[in-house]
């Protein structure tokens, strides 16, 4: 079994599969390195939407990073089907961000003109054309935002079809591995002690989402910790939506293939745990019906929770660790690990090949911002 690699990645989601893809087709040696199986935490339990100006909208370096790696999921999802035959149901058929009070119509309103400067096709409409494009939506709403370039996919696909590409150009993926230690010598790290022994590698990427402070002190590593998700998915027999439905809190309806719908999601600061509570699907379920009365009728399927990893000012840990050589952070995207991993792992896998990043804005999210209290 090798033992010296390019770029060990500790964590196996799609941040990390996405990194090992973008570095492995570029020639480098990787091996990821998962506890449990590639894709069973956060990766698998996300809605999959791609909603850029849904989730974000301030203008500046999150935003940027957001618009372009949506611009990229088009090309990376047909090469990725090519190699692994994977296919990861990509959907392009818009978003519509729905104000459900006259507050709401109001904010939406200033933050659809706001949009609309940067991207012509975001705009506002009226509850009458919102519900000639979803027919299903209550008479009571107050309006939406339709950003046609928003879409979604199946995570759980994309991050199996990610490292299956990466398997694919020669790199190696460690299941049931599970890291207890970094290797360091002279404040630099030098590998990794794990359940499977000692790997070795010129640089190490912590991409392991809500539990990377398992890795590091936290006087060397920013705030992160897990925001617990619950989400439910229903069975329709008849088609109710074909645009995502996204609300100003967060709360979301994802239509899939095959008439099933994703509801999500609660969100529970701190919290490690998987469970799903009554009163988390009862509140699912309230929001889904007064804003698609239908959905009443359809069947119910399953519910889930994920751990979302979050730092304290939303922003994702991305880059070399100022204070320890070698060592580079991936982690913290918290709502948007589906989104941002596409321009994520071409992004890292740049930096890590020591090729300067294309966008000025990647210095943005480095570590250092968490010690000196500022962007």
């Amino acid at each position: 079994m090798k033992q010296h690699y390019d770029v060990l990645l500790i964590g196996g989601g799609i941040i990390s599969s996405s990194i090992a893809y973008h570095l492995s087709k570029q020639g480098a040696s990787v091996a990821i390195l998962e506890r449990n199986q590639v894709g069973c935490e956060a990766s698998s339990a996300a809605a999959g939407i791609l909603g850029a100006q849904a989730e974000i909208d301030e203008e500046g370096p999150l935003l940027d990073l957001a618009i372009k790696s949506r611009s990229m999921f088009p090309e990376l999802v047909k090469e990725l089907k090519e190699k692994t035959a994977i296919d990861v149901e990509l959907i392009q058929k818009g978003l519509l961000k729905v104000a459900v009070t006259e507050e709401d119509a109001h904010v939406l309103k200033k933050k659809a003109a706001q949009h609309h400067r940067w991207d012509k096709d975001v705009r506002w409409i009226d509850v009458k054309e919102a519900r000639l494009l979803e027919p299903g939506l209550s008479p009571d709403i107050y309006g939406a935002i339709t950003i046609p370039g928003d879409g979604q996919l199946a995570p759980a696909k994309l991050t199996q079809a990610l490292a299956h590409g990466a398997l694919y150009h020669g790199a190696d993926v460690f299941e049931y591995c599970d890291v207890h230690s970094l290797i360091m010598e002279n404040e630099t790290v030098k590998g990794v002690q794990t359940s499977k022994g000692s790997f070795y590698g010129e640089k190490v990427v912590i991409a392991a989402g809500s539990w990377a402070k398992r890795f590091i002190s936290s006087e060397h590593l920013g705030e992160v910790f897990p925001v617990k998700g619950e989400c439910i998915a229903l069975q329709s027999y008849k088609p109710l939506l074909s645009k995502t439905i996204f609300l100003d809190e967060g709360f979301y309806l994802v239509p899939k293939t095959g008439g099933r719908i994703v509801i999500g999601a609660t969100k529970l600061q701190h919290d490690f745990t998987k469970t799903v509570s009554a009163q988390g699907i009862q509140f699912l379920l309230n929001k889904a019906s007064a804003l698609l009365p239908a959905i009443k009728e359809a069947t119910f399927e399953k519910a889930w929770a994920g751990l979302r990893p979050q730092t304290n000012d939303g922003w994702p840990y991305l880059g070399e660790h100022p204070e320890i050589a070698n060592l580079h952070m991936a982690f913290g995207h918290y709502r948007n690990g589906i989104l941002l991993s596409a321009a994520t792992g071409k992004i890292m896998a740049d930096a890590l090949l020591g090729k300067k990043p294309n966008h000025s804005f990647f210095t943005s999210f480095q570590l250092t911002r968490a010690m000196e209290g500022v962007h």
